[in-house]
């Protein structure tokens, strides 16, 4: 008799606890997931550009002097001129200068 009861018991609790667990699978809807994600994103491309530019800075802090006002020197030149490689001017290619 006893057993009986047990069964009986735990099948209803077995029961009770179905509908919980079905409504746990609904779930964020479509839309919340995808500015989730575009947020995500967003904070994920800033903390790269932050890293980059906090890995530049190391790098230069690294070099001596001379290195130093030769990259930016360098970097003004290419900038410029654009994304484009750039080219040295008329005089400097004939005399060079």
């Amino acid at each position: 008799m006893g057993r009986k009861w047990l069964i009986l018991c735990s099948l209803g609790l077995l029961l009770l606890a179905a509908p919980a667990s079905t409504s746990a699978q609904d779930g964020i809807s479509r839309k919340k997931q995808e500015k989730l994600l575009e947020k995500k994103a967003k904070t994920d491309k800033k903390e790269k550009a932050a890293q980059e530019k906090a890995d530049r800075k190391r790098h230069l802090s690294l070099q001596d002097k001379a290195t130093r006002k030769r990259i930016k020197r360098n970097t003004k030149r290419a900038g410029r001129h654009g994304t484009n490689p750039h080219k040295d001017n008329f005089f400097q290619r004939i005399f060079g200068g």
